[in-house]
């Protein structure tokens, strides 16, 4: 499935009329019943109650919906981004909200990762372009002015923002993308709550054990 960019337009646009919005809202229903990704046109109509030629309208074909789906969803989680550096909270508890925060993210949107990996390594460079522009580029750019505030107020030593970004990204992509394989080794189980709430506590403690010059 290698998507085709032809309404950028569209799928880039702030103001969204309502029957995409229903397009969008049916795709994101059925991958989380489904736990996939590969659900069909005709699945997406049925589910919304709009005819499935207005894809092409709004999105260009299948490919573009699928993007418009990640670029909101993403959207929804940066938002945050820019609030959260301007509490007036320390750095480390900045830290402890936006790891929680992602992993929440990925656990309300389980399918989001899975379009991540199609979008960045299975489809054109358009496409990689435009997540790199929505999802990757606003997270690393928090991540530098986070990490040097922290530095700047003595509670983080100095971290390489591209290796933070990696680990946490890494770490919350595994749990969704790779638990199917790991599945196959040991009785984990489905991501519910509890295990979301204990990966958060986890992630904190390794994260933060390696980045905290004391506690603050």
């Amino acid at each position: 499935m290698r998507p085709h960019l032809n309404a950028t337009a569209h799928h880039r646009s702030p103001a969204r009329n309502a029957t995409a919005e229903k397009l969008l809202v049916a795709a994101s229903e059925l991958m989380i019943a489904r736990h996939a990704i590969d659900v069909s046109l005709s699945d997406i109509a049925q589910q919304s109650g709009v005819n499935a030629a207005l894809v092409k309208y709004h999105f260009g074909n299948k490919d573009g919906l699928l993007l418009a789906l990640l670029a909101r969803d993403a959207a929804t989680e940066t938002a945050n981004l820019e609030y959260l550096l301007a509490q007036p909270i320390r750095p480390t508890a900045k830290l402890k909200l936006h790891i929680a925060g992602i992993i929440k993210a990925y656990h309300r949107f389980p399918y989001m990762n899975r379009l991540i990996h199609l979008l960045l390594h299975e489809s054109n460079a358009e496409a990689a372009d435009e997540v790199s522009k929505f999802f990757v580029a606003p997270l690393l750019d928090f991540h530098r002015r986070l990490l040097a505030e922290g530095v700047a107020a003595g509670e983080f030593r100095e971290v390489d923002p591209v290796l933070f970004y990696t680990s946490l990204i890494g770490a919350c992509d595994h749990l969704f993308f790779g638990r199917h394989a790991l599945s196959r080794v040991v009785d984990v189980g489905p991501v519910t709550d509890e295990v979301c709430r204990e990966y958060i506590a986890h992630i904190e403690t390794m994260l933060l054990g390696g980045i905290l010059r004391s506690a603050p």
